[in-house]
């Protein structure tokens, strides 16, 4: 491949990969074998701001490079343009007899920094719903417990079975049992097993299935 068809080839290669990823993505070829490696070929150049000619590189600068890394390809690396924009930036280096060009692709992908913060913002939540309605839920039925406790009247260590009966009615009078998770909550501030807690319940359906018959 002579120095022509080499050009051609990348000029095609670098048009075509800006029409396909579209306005955010620039393309060029570099002249390497000139002093300042000039652009002889650029596409969606507004995204640097440089044209055919320009010697400043993506970084905005006009150093040289050094000899030793010319020829060396450069992939997909972070790159920050003098105002601000945040570029993918990956540079191949294609050599011949009497030609040595290098391809840029460099992609701004400041605006999709912008759209992933939104959608982390839109993402984020405050914690799992079925640990919030569980809080909510003990919450309520602490808040019942008591009140049912105080119109007993007695301590909770002081209870006997006839007051743990009455303090269970209470809350069954109050739906407690309807909610989730209410069973080891009233057996836990019994500091009594959840098989007592169901055998009260069930003691207090047959007196209320006696005084139905009666």
């Amino acid at each position: 491949m002579d120095k022509e068809q080499a050009f051609d080839f990348l000029n095609r290669l670098a048009k075509g990969i800006a029409v396909t990823f579209g306005s955010s993505c620039e393309t060029l070829i570099h002249d390497m074998s000139v002093k300042g490696h000039p652009i002889v070929a650029i596409y969606n150049g507004h995204v640097t701001g440089r044209e055919v000619g320009s010697i400043v590189d993506v970084l905005g600068s006009t150093k040289d490079l050094d000899e030793f890394v010319t020829g060396v390809d450069f992939v997909n690396h972070l790159a920050v343009t003098p105002e601000g924009k945040q570029i993918k930036s990956s540079t191949f280096q294609l050599v011949g007899e009497d030609y040595q060009y290098a391809l840029g692709i460099n992609f701004d992908f400041s605006d999709l920094l912008q759209a992933n913060r939104l959608l982390l913002g839109l993402m984020n939540v405050g914690g799992d719903l079925q640990s919030a309605i569980w809080q909510a839920g003990e919450g309520m039925l602490s808040e019942i417990f008591d009140e049912a406790l105080a119109i007993v009247g007695k301590p909770l260590d002081d209870m006997n079975k006839k007051d743990r009966l009455k303090l269970i009615k209470l809350l069954k009078d109050k739906n407690v049992f309807n909610i989730q998770k209410s069973v080891p909550f009233v057996s836990e501030r019994l500091n009594v097993s959840r098989y007592t807690v169901y055998n009260y319940l069930h003691e207090l359906e047959e007196k209320e299935g006696k005084l139905d018959e009666d």
